[in-house]
């Protein structure tokens, strides 16, 4: 079972930094999705797929990955840049 760790970042939607600093455990995919013959819908029997465990630190989640035995790959958080814009760009 393999898992990889990364830190959420805020949606589009979202203008303020609630959750951000949180960090996410997801399973990777150990089926492939296989489309249901009478529905059509994809799925697949593995189930840990549907949980997403957050954690408050970067340590915490991977102190659980060795407590439970689980290969994990630690995904980048990218560079937070900020583009400061002023209104009298607009006409220069």
């Amino acid at each position: 079972m393999s898992a990889r760790i990364y830190q959420q970042p805020k949606n589009a939607m979202q203008s303020g930094r609630a959750n951000s600093n949180k960090w996410v455990l997801e399973y990777m995919p150990s089926d492939r999705k296989v489309a249901d013959p009478l529905t059509g819908w994809a799925g697949s029997s593995d189930t840990d797929q549907q949980i997403k465990l957050q954690f408050d630190s970067l340590e915490a989640a991977q102190s659980y990955c060795k407590d439970k035995n689980i290969e994990h790959d630690v995904i980048a958080t990218p560079n937070k840049t900020l583009k400061i814009q002023a209104y009298s760009d607009n006409f220069g």
